[in-house]
């Protein structure tokens, strides 16, 4: 499905270029075409090669190819026109496609391809150092770009006016709206704002998303509320080592709609995984977050969940693996921050991320985590390795920004997952007692240790106090033991089971390690959940439960854990 790390070949050795660049041209170069799109024009492919090409040359065929980016800047392309790169080439720049519209028919493409018959297809190379972006699309509907590998490591000048870097940047700035982009097959590697040996200081991992220069991988952004972002698709693509942020969304009042985020691998990222602010109907499927809060490069940001939200709604993040986020805060495979409605994680592997498993700050509604399978979550010590917050297997948070009363979760409910920790950590978990209606149900907590309750400490810390959170039910999970749920929490009618469902791997990094052989002690056992307002407001997913994490159907008096037992 992948591309493996190793096939990037990034060809640093193959063909070294300088940052000249020939100019665009004569007057009566071809390439400078009218500003009016003619929907009945004969689809143009236009060729650049770094070798072989001149900005002379009007760029419509392999023999006559453009050297440089600069001539595309002046085209005013048509639907079904093409940028084609030479596979197998670097290419020193940054590709501007700048107020471009294709059509829904006929968007406008940008590939690589072999130059010649039987050439392997190791995707062309755009090496942006120095400069903002490796791609920039902004005020352009009806793209689709792939097969194309991106990086910028550092600079060579100190004197730049940007203040990111990034591999591929959409932006909204004069457009109403932008919509059909599709990113493809794109690889993204090394991508920093400062030069190797940077060092960052310690304070700045601290800080809620950094203060400082990053690179990224990809960034969405529309900061003008009036101006949107809608059907945009990122899919099959690798991002791996860059020093903030892999993938990203930036809206205004849920401005960027209707994502799909599909099949990436992201790994070694200084800063989250994925992440996205005022977005909504967002679907995040079948990736592979890996190494998220990465700190093995000192230009690295050094903290991350795999995935997290803010101010979004309608999101469904599902059947992805998120494994060993670092961080001394947050880091959990994935997190739902403040402000967030109608969000749903299910069918996710968790493992080994150093924040926890499920973390939900304050003011969210309709917030749930179903059918997933979490191992070794949350194994961060506070105090240890500068980390400021303990890690959680489950932590239901007040905060909603330091200046805002704390104000718990509504609606949360936290169902039919299974959550293994081994001998190697105490598992701890917070609960804000301004949160209300929790639904804790039909979870296997298979824990060596038992749960320890720890105050929540995000940035404003909770405080201990008498107060009960509102309509908190335990119902029908599974403790190894009695002395599993901490006596502290006042919760009553808990109808928990008690005993070990053995495992099929414990430890294991699949999900099917989890599968209960002792089925008698799981099967039917759960209850069936009701009521979720969730499913009766405006969500843009078919979110009925079916199936199970593995596929198995799930029975009118479902099973506990995320593993349906198939009993013959």
């Amino acid at each position: 499905m992948m591309m493996g790390r190793g096939l990037y070949g990034w060809l640093f050795g193959f063909v070294v270029l300088g940052n000249s660049f020939i100019g665009a041209g004569s007057k009566d170069n071809p390439c400078i075409q009218p500003t009016k799109i003619d929907q009945h024009h004969a689809a143009v492919s236009y060729f650049v090669h770094p070798l072989l090409g001149s900005d002379l040359n009007d760029g419509t065929s392999k023999e006559k190819p453009f050297k440089t980016f600069l001539p595309l800047e002046k085209i005013k392309f048509n639907p079904g026109d093409e940028i084609i790169l030479a596979a197998n080439q670097r290419y020193t720049g940054s590709l501007q496609l700048v107020n471009q519209e294709g059509s829904r028919e006929k968007p406008i493409l940008v590939r690589s391809v072999g130059w010649k018959e039987g050439e392997p297809p190791m995707p062309a190379l755009i090496d942006f150092k120095g400069l903002a972006n490796g791609i920039l699309i902004q005020d352009v509907s009806f793209i689709h770009i792939s097969n194309i590998r991106l990086t910028g490591n550092g600079f060579d000048q100190a004197n730049e006016k940007s203040d990111m870097r990034c591999g591929i940047l959409v932006n909204s700035n004069n457009r109403k709206e932008m919509t059909g982009i599709r990113l493809d097959h794109i690889f993204i590697r090394d991508v920093y704002f400062e030069n190797a040996g940077f060092i960052r200081n310690v304070s700045e991992v601290h800080s809620a998303n950094g203060t400082q220069q990053y690179g990224w991988g990809i960034r969405v952004i529309s900061r003008q509320e009036d101006r949107t972002i809608r059907d945009i698709q990122i899919s099959d693509c690798e991002i791996t080592d860059v020093s903030h942020t892999g993938i990203k969304f930036t809206g205004n009042k849920k401005n960027i709609r209707d994502v799909k985020i599909l099949r990436n691998a992201v790994k070694y990222t200084g800063g989250p995984g994925m992440q996205m602010s005022e977005v909504q109907a967002v679907y995040v499927a079948d990736n592979v977050v890996d190494h998220s809060g990465s700190n093995n490069e000192s230009r690295k940001w050094g903290r991350g969940s795999g995935i997290w939200t803010w101010g979004s709604a309608g999101v469904l993040i599902e059947k992805n693996k998120f494994l060993y986020a670092n961080g001394p805060g947050d880091s959990d495979g994935a997190h739902i921050d403040y402000n967030c409605e109608n969000i749903i994680i299910q069918y996710n592997f968790s493992a080994y991320n150093a924040g926890g498993f499920c973390e939900i700050l304050g003011n969210n509604y309709n917030c749930i985590y179903r059918y997933n399978i979490s191992v070794n979550d949350g194994h961060r010590v506070k105090g240890e390795n500068g980390a400021f917050q303990e890690g959680k297997t489950l932590w239901l948070s007040g905060f909603q920004g330091e200046k805002q009363k704390r104000k718990g979760p509504v609606n949360t409910y936290i169902y039919n997952n299974t959550i293994y920790t081994d001998h190697s950590l105490y598992p701890k978990l917070a609960f804000d007692n301004t949160s209300r209606d929790v639904l804790i149900a039909n979870n296997i907590f298979y824990l060596v240790h038992p749960f320890q309750w720890v105050l929540g400490d995000q940035y404003k810390p909770d405080v201990k106090t008498n107060r009960v959170i509102e309509n908190m039910q335990l119902k029908h999970n599974l403790f190894l033991d009695k002395s599993g749920w901490p006596s502290q929490m006042a919760i009553y009618g808990s109808q928990s089971f008690f005993g070990d469902p053995h495992f099929k791997i414990p430890g294991g990094l699949d999900c099917q390690d989890y599968t209960p052989l002792n089925v008698d002690i799981i099967c039917k056992k759960g209850i069936r959940v009701p009521g979720m307002k969730i499913e009766t407001g405006d969500f843009p997913f078919d979110i009925a439960m079916r199936k199970d994490i593995l596929g198995n159907p799930i029975p009118d008096q479902p099973s506990i854990g995320a593993i349906e037992p198939v009993v013959d």
